[in-house]
């Protein structure tokens, strides 16, 4: 066993989102692998065990942490300005190719990341609350890995940060169970899912499937959390037209509401073959997704190059509700019932109940704390 592995394998306890089986396997339902794991052995996650026919999950620790600007999740219906403490673990149920966090996600899986031993500290909830008061924090996050792998950890420090009026978000792969998202709903108010592609193929190539990431986006809609969708466009890989109409329609179908982001690609991991993603594809893809009938479509990361497609627009009347360039906000005009300021239209998603005190002009970039 690796250095790494007894690290991580200390600092866990046993889980909640599992069933024993009577042969000591256990049957895990925190993703949609939904991993039967016979005594001895590791979920396709690598951090969740059978030891003796419990299962022990990840706990007690982050290997990241750090306050980011709400919009770099990206989220851009959810407290607009406002600093996310943002919390990660190791490990992941996916193995991209192209994953910008791969040191941390592919921890256990790429000998490459066993330096993320060192990226590891042991916290509590209580000292993940005083780092977001001291950051004023709006919302904490479970992000940089996948967080739905260590949800029970999660929980912990979701309900400290409730308990004391802040929001909770994740930023996941949206390869949830019905089990997951019943145990993390309470706690949830935002839940930004990636749209890696349309095609079950390459999903498969990524670790997942089409219709588990399909179904997890309809299922946190239909718990009631405020959805985001990100698709990570890559050319040659995702970007023709037919897959970006097919990403759309299918978002349409769910809730012509939900935030579609389109976000550029660039070199990186195991992907270094194609091409870096250019404005053109973005404003591409972002016409399709208005065509497609979504009311609030964003080119993202490539700030200044996108147009309109960095703010947001009132549906009805056109009103640039929201002015951005990259993660800072530079104009702010919803008010605190989420109304367009200027024909009252409702604009859905999770806004400040008093306007006034949206951060404008921000520094825009995140800021470690260790």
């Amino acid at each position: 066993m690796s250095a790494l592995a007894d690290l991580l394998d200390r600092l866990t306890v046993e889980g909640e989102l599992y069933e024993k089986l009577p042969d000591a396997s256990v049957h895990c339902f925190a993703c949609g692998h939904r991993c039967l794991i016979r005594e001895g052995k590791r979920g396709i996650c690598q951090v969740r065990f059978n030891k003796g026919g419990t299962l022990f999950v990840p706990q007690g620790y982050v290997a990241a942490l750090q306050s980011d600007p709400i919009e770099k999740k990206p989220f851009s219906h959810v407290m607009p300005g406002s600093n996310a403490l943002t919390f990660g673990m190791l490990g992941c149920d996916y193995h991209c190719s192209y994953c910008q966090n791969w040191l941390t996600s592919q921890a256990m899986r790429d000998p490459a990341s066993e330096v993320s031993a060192q990226f590891v500290r042991e916290v509590t909830p209580k000292m993940i609350l005083d780092y977001a008061r001291r950051t004023r924090a709006a919302v904490v996050v479970s992000s940089y890995n996948e967080p739905l792998i260590t949800s029970e950890w999660a929980v912990k420090i979701f309900k400290e940060a409730k308990a004391h009026g802040l929001m909770c978000a994740f930023v996941s792969n949206g390869n949830n169970t019905p089990e997951a998202i019943e145990y993390l709903a309470p706690y949830l108010s935002a839940y930004k899912i990636d749209l890696k592609c349309m095609s079950d193929r390459n999903y498969r190539k990524l670790g997942g499937t089409l219709q588990n990431t399909l179904d997890g986006i309809r299922r946190a809609r239909a718990a009631g959390l405020w959805v985001e969708v990100v698709t990570l466009t890559i050319p040659g890989f995702n970007d023709s037209n037919e897959e970006l109409w097919d990403a759309a329609r299918f978002l349409a179908e769910v809730s012509p509401d939900i935030p579609w982001h389109v976000t550029a690609f660039h070199k990186d991991y195991k992907m270094t073959e194609l091409d870096n993603t250019d404005a053109k594809i973005l404003i591409r893809a972002a016409e399709i997704g208005r065509e497609a009938g979504l009311k609030f479509v964003y080119a993202g990361n490539l700030p200044g190059t996108v147009g309109e497609y960095e703010d947001t627009l009132c549906p009805a009347c056109n009103y640039r509700l929201v002015k951005r360039r990259g993660y800072t906000i530079l104009e702010y005009h919803i008010t605190g019932d989420g109304k367009c300021a200027k024909c009252g239209e409702n604009i859905p998603g999770v806004w400040p109940k008093d306007p006034s005190t949206v951060g404008l002009n921000g520094i825009g970039f995140p800021v470690g704390l260790y």
